[in-house]
């Protein structure tokens, strides 16, 4: 992108601003795990109640329906209502066995992931809906001096039983893929890299020098949770550059994206404002507090997640190097990624290119610490992981921007005094 397409925008010298993207109404309201299986079910009560007044309606008997009897039809929608709420239980147990495998083998920050799989909630929602249809369209059997044995709503009970099959078939290999480690730690190198690619890299005019900013003599305001707590989740960058731009101020953040932040604790600090300003509000709004971390602004959770995949391995009651060394040809990916990419610029500008808002974005040297010091730690008793840790900082010294070379030079220093090789 130019910088005639960029002029006028909120902006940093180096990276994207890094908005998080706008989830809008409809995405947050499929978003919880009950409401898509919720959904299913309450189709299915409807089905269950209009389809036999549609029974009622047809006179003749239709070819390739149900042609049995009440009392036939009776034990079928019996049958299928007892085997289904059976083998609903049996998916619900499956679920929560590899949940917590997941958890215990590889971390606890995976569990969101899991839930969020429509091929679970689907196969949920089927399960249970055809336990209540069952029940539903067996109200309308009837046996004696006017016999009524909906056709309709039999037949389609047991088409919901061979899709129930179905998607059993497809749920299983859903799980068996799902826990598998290498499907584990791509997906989540995937996310980590698409976080890290976001954007435009560096902007282009190279005539005026970077923008900077040094605290000037002047009132200052802290910006506090206030009575909120929890991770901070997002920062909504351009909101915060075009409060702090009609108010005059500029905003220096004291946390990032990723750090949990309590009752009373600093978010940020705004020079130029006084208390009681209408900013503080507006700045305090900008930032969203969550229960967990998430990936869209948070690249450091990715590397998190698989670091702790990688100690598990190396826990002495796991004993799995060779995961270990998986996680770090992943890891070896993404600060490659990194690595090739310039480090984002701590100074949001304005319009006018006046400095509005001071972060403190992830480098690649948090990267390279987070992703190696831990894993090199619990690892330096093994034959493999040295070994990989090598030949992953010797490629990267040939690899990353000049800029960053020094940083793998001194954890390359750093690992060989450790490890004594």
């Amino acid at each position: 992108m130019t910088r005639g397409e960029r002029a006028g925008t909120v902006r940093r010298t180096v990276g994207p601003v890094g908005d998080p993207e706008t989830i809008g109404w409809w995405e947050r309201l499929w978003g919880p795990f009950w409401v898509l299986p919720s959904t299913i079910c309450a189709l299915a009560v409807v089905a269950g109640l209009v389809l036999p007044r549609i029974d009622e309606a047809l006179t003749d008997d239709l070819p390739y329906l149900f042609g049995g009897g009440a009392e036939s039809a009776r034990s079928l929608l019996s049958t299928i209502a007892s085997a289904m709420i059976s083998v609903t239980g049996l998916v619900f147990s499956i679920t929560m066995v590899v949940m917590q495998l997941a958890s215990s083998q590889f971390t606890p920050r995976l569990l969101g992931s899991f839930l969020g799989s429509r091929i679970t909630q689907v196969t949920l929602g089927v399960f249970t809906s055809s336990f209540v249809f069952a029940l539903i369209v067996l109200r309308d059997v009837r046996g004696g001096a006017t016999p009524f044995v909906p056709q309709l709503s039999v037949t389609v009970a047991f088409l919901l039983v061979l899709a129930s099959v179905a998607l059993f078939f497809a749920f299983i290999h859903h799980i068996t893929v799902s826990i598998q480690v290498s499907q584990v730690i791509d997906r989540i190198a995937n996310q980590t890299v698409q976080t890290l690619q976001q954007g435009d890299d560096e902007w282009g005019d190279t005539s005026a020098g970077s923008p900077s900013w040094s605290q000037a003599t002047g009132p200052t305001v802290t910006v506090s949770t206030g009575s909120g707590h929890g991770v901070l989740q997002r920062v909504r960058y351009t909101d915060l550059v075009e409060t702090a731009e009609r108010a005059g101020v500029v905003v220096e953040l004291r946390t990032r994206v990723g750090e949990v932040r309590h009752q009373g604790q600093v978010l940020a600090v705004v020079h130029g404002a006084l208390a009681g300003d209408d900013v503080i509000e507006q700045v305090r709004g900008s930032f969203g507090l969550g229960k967990e971390r998430s990936m869209p602004q948070d690249p450091e959770f990715g590397v998190r997640q698989l670091v702790d995949i990688a100690e598990r391995a190396l826990s002495p009651g796991i004993n799995d190097p060779t995961t270990a060394v998986q996680v770090l040809d992943e890891l070896h990916r993404i600060l490659r990624v990194a690595g090739a990419r310039a480090d984002r610029s701590p100074h949001l500008v304005d319009a006018s290119g006046t400095v509005r808002v001071v972060d403190a974005p992830t480098t690649f040297t948090r990267l390279l610490d987070l992703s190696l010091d831990e894993i090199a730690h619990y690892g330096k008793d093994s034959l493999q992981v040295p070994r990989r840790i090598v030949a992953l900082l010797d490629d990267l010294e040939g690899s990353v921007r000049d800029e960053h070379v020094a940083a793998v030079t001194a954890r390359r220093t750093a690992l060989h005094d450790a490890l004594g090789a």
